[in-house]
């Protein structure tokens, strides 16, 4: 018999909680707007995009072509798309605005004749973050696949995930996968089972690689060798990168082409977007070098929580560190005002939080944030001490 709480997916024995969006949504993208003293510096932990462009990105920016990208005229776009098709292995790029957006460029791309549908991990940024966009752009159904290791889906989870053709349904298209995802790495081994399976089935293969940048400098693993296993990527350049805004969407020539016309549809053409190109460029070649150390500094903060005792809902493998505050008896809510005193940001609800580390960043904030998680449990231990004897002698 199902437990109360739990219940089945349409067409499948796998058994999930009834609320596992919403306990996603609340742990993994809630940024709340927090109001702090602007004289002073904001360590903000709610995201990687929250980064602000620097003084020297401002230089670049006026050094920069300002040609109209619409007409293929800039030189600084076309320099970044062409360095960015190369570093990936892809024949050709296109420059868009946001992570989003090259992602459902990429799918839209793809997915050309209903009825179809794309199956990814369910925890997916496509998925749950993008606005129900594939449905939307693509008029696509998702097959979403629960990881039963946690951490990523592998090919047996995929292959028994895909849809074949039937007059009843909208059989399986597109595999999209996400590297990293929360933080954490998809195994390179995984992902060439994954691609191997899937294209001898006909299926194209996406990538959202919003921090595939992470995954390459904690591995070591270059960004060509992820291209070979994907008939397109998308690679975010405001998150871990540090740029004020853009993303990459890479492929062949003939699907380039094909989604720079989908972009334009879209009303994503932008015009004299030199400066935005430019300073991209300057990020990947200053900040993602930094990222190892990033990722240092991560587990440096995870290590030093779990001695509080706060738990990880997951391993830290890059720049996120997934917190549960329930063993110590507190709320992210709890903690949000003393953080905030000390212009320390962070989201989340109930006990959970995503906390994501950036280049701008450094030790400092992170003791700092420790000291007051430390100094809010101690305060809640000294009022629950007294509490807890009264109702023993009762």
């Amino acid at each position: 018999m199902i437990a109360p709480l739990l219940a089945r997916r349409s067409l499948s024995s796998t058994v999930v909680s009834r609320l596992y969006i919403q306990n996603n949504l609340s742990n993994d993208q809630t940024h709340p707007k927090l109001e702090v003293d602007g004289a002073r510096k904001v360590a903000d932990f709610r995201s990687d995009t929250v980064t602000a462009p620097t003084d020297e990105m401002f230089e670049v920016m006026k050094k920069a072509s300002r040609g109209d990208d619409v007409f293929q005229e800039d030189n600084s776009v076309r320099d970044l798309e062409a360095y960015m098709a190369e570093t990936t292995g892809h024949q050709d790029a296109l420059f868009c605005s946001s992570g989003t957006l090259t992602n459902q460029l990429g799918l839209c791309t793809h997915l050309t004749t209903p009825p179809h549908s794309v199956v990814c991990d369910s925890r997916s940024h496509v998925y749950l973050w993008e606005a129900g966009g594939i449905s939307f752009h693509s008029r696509a159904s998702v097959s979403p696949v629960i990881a039963r290791n946690g951490i990523h889906v592998t090919a047996e989870e995929i292959e028994g995930n895909l849809i074949e053709a039937d007059l009843h349904t909208a059989p399986t298209r597109v595999v999209s996968l996400e590297n990293t995802l929360s933080g954490l790495i998809f195994p390179i081994e995984e992902i060439r089972a994954i691609s191997e399976m899937s294209r001898g089935r006909g299926l194209a293969m996406h990538l959202d690689g919003a921090r595939l940048w992470n995954a390459s400098q904690e591995t070591g693993i270059p960004l060509s060798e992820y291209g070979k296993c994907f008939d397109s990527m998308s690679l975010c350049l405001s998150k871990g990168v540090g740029a004020p805004i853009g993303s990459i969407l890479v492929g062949n020539r003939e699907f380039i082409n094909r989604a720079r016309h989908l972009r334009k549809l879209f009303g994503g053409g932008w015009r004299q977007a030199g400066f935005m190109a430019a300073t991209a460029q300057y990020c990947i070649d200053n900040i993602v070098p930094t990222m190892p150390a990033t990722h240092k500094l991560a587990k440096y903060m995870s290590e030093s929580l779990v001695s509080l005792g706060i738990s990880l809902q997951v391993p830290v493998h890059t720049n996120m560190v997934l917190i549960d505050t329930a063993p110590v008896g507190i709320t992210i809510q709890d903690l949000m005002p003393s953080l905030l005193a000390k212009n320390i940001k962070i989201g989340g609800m109930g006990t959970k939080s995503r906390l994501v580390l950036h280049h701008q960043i450094n030790k400092e904030d992170v003791d700092e944030f420790v000291q007051v998680v430390k100094d809010v449990v101690a305060s809640r231990q000294e009022v629950a001490a007294p509490q807890q004897v009264a109702a023993q002698a009762c």
